[in-house]
């Protein structure tokens, strides 16, 4: 069994107060859980509400999702910011633009002003959660990042699985207004509890190194050693960069491409609403599991290695649901299964790869331009199902051609050499 609570040093004269690591996953935990959970998860419960409401069409809904695949360009100026500000900072006004967004939301009366008002947010989007979580769990939890990358990233679920509920009940007592706003004052009170609590210079963290709970191995030399690392030039010039950055680029076709699509082929195979609903909480479940799993694994294996596995663990489920599955039910939740526990990793080990590559130094602006590749993905994978679907009858031929680029994403991060330091 993977032993995922971390050990702990009491040093004989321990200093008084409790490690302020914790506080800051804490708080990383309910950041991702706020933007990500309330900010994307619970979007389609809003579709219906606005489509009564103004009469717009689902197209002109949904072209608010499209936008925030662009604004993936915003990405590496946020990451820039982040080297140069801080997390706290980063972290704080992102959510603050994103409660501001939904709060503006709840007044709309205009289709232009719905896709005013969510560019704001998904412009927040990328400072809020994955950017700064990665910076932070690394400076704070030098020695045991992986586990705890797996722990904090777990609110991504988290969020998805309070979210959904909480604003389905709100739409149902008060309306969709009601929900919007809701949802930003969570975001604002968010926001307000970054900026009390987020710390994120080495000085604090050797400050803390001593107090109650401080994780094994946290020592002054092993903080001095994560923020070290290359410059973006230096970076951009390495191998493992390109690679890093195509491998998850093709690894993300995944989700755009066959979990967008998942239900509605479950659909067209003809399972009942009951099935398809345990075969995307399957995929929920080990979305946790894995960030966990993965995250302890990576410790010992390397983020590198471990992002590998968890896309060739993604194939062997794929594979085996297109090829072997067929319409029994067992055996497609038994393949999802294992498709899920390779999936859920992903958020995890992607920051683990970057900082374990290039270090801490100028870790936002080289993770900002590696999301540049989301966009390909984004834009085109809904495109390439659709086509599919529309001259085949059927999702097969585009999943197939996601196993292809699941084998070469796993062959990026095998040929993803650590460049020298």
């Amino acid at each position: 069994m993977i032993k995922i609570e971390p050990d702990f040093d009491v040093p004989p004269q321990s200093r008084g107060g409790i490690y302020h690591g914790w506080p800051i996953a804490v708080v990383s935990f309910l950041a991702i859980a706020g933007s990500i959970g309330f900010g994307q998860y619970a979007f389609g419960l809003f579709i219906v509400p606005l489509e009564q409401e103004f009469g717009w069409s689902r197209t002109q809904i949904n072209g608010a999702i499209m936008l925030g695949v662009v604004l993936h360009l915003f990405s590496p100026f946020v990451g820039r910011a982040l080297d140069l500000f801080g997390s706290r900072y980063i972290m704080g006004v992102s959510l603050a633009a994103i409660a501001v967004g939904f709060v503006l939301r709840s007044v709309m009366t205009d289709l232009w002003q719905f896709y005013l008002f969510s560019g704001l947010i998904f412009a927040g989007s990328p400072g809020a959660a994955m950017l700064p979580t990665g910076r932070l769990v690394a400076l704070w939890f030098p020695s045991i990042r992986g586990r705890m990358m797996g722990l904090v990233t777990a609110g991504n679920n988290f969020g998805g699985m309070i979210s959904i509920p909480i604003i389905t009940v709100i739409i149902a007592l008060g309306g969709w207004r009601t929900a919007f706003f809701i949802t930003g004052i969570i975001l604002g009170v968010m926001s307000v509890l970054v900026l009390l609590v987020v710390r994120d210079s080495a000085e604090d963290v050797h400050k803390e190194i001593g107090k109650r709970w401080t994780p094994s191995g946290t020592a002054a030399a092993a903080v001095t050693r994560i923020i070290n690392g290359l410059s973006v030039s230096q970076s951009i010039r390495t191998r493992a960069f390109w690679l890093i950055g195509a491998g998850m680029t093709l690894q993300q076709f995944v989700r755009t491409t066959l979990v967008t699509q998942l239900a509605a082929h479950l659909q067209d195979i003809e399972f009942s609403p009951a099935q398809i609903g345990a075969s995307l909480s399957i995929l929920a479940f080990f979305g946790v599991t894995s960030k966990i799993v993965f995250g302890r694994i990576s410790e010992a294996i390397t983020a590198r290695w471990s992002y590998a596995l968890v896309v060739g663990i993604q194939l062997v489920g794929i594979a085996g649901f297109l090829f072997l599955a067929g319409r029994n039910f067992p055996l497609v939740f038994v393949f999802l299964s294992v498709f899920g526990l390779g999936m859920g990793g992903i958020g995890t080990l992607g920051p683990l790869a970057v900082t374990e590559m290039f270090g801490l130094k100028n870790y936002g602006s080289i993770s900002g331009l590696i999301r540049q590749g989301v966009i390909i993905p984004g834009i085109s994978g809904p495109l390439l199902a659709g086509a599919v679907f529309d001259s085949k009858g059927s999702y097969d031929l585009a999943f197939q051609i996601i196993l292809g680029f699941l084998a070469l994403s796993c062959l990026c991060f095998a040929l993803a050499r650590p460049p020298q330091k």
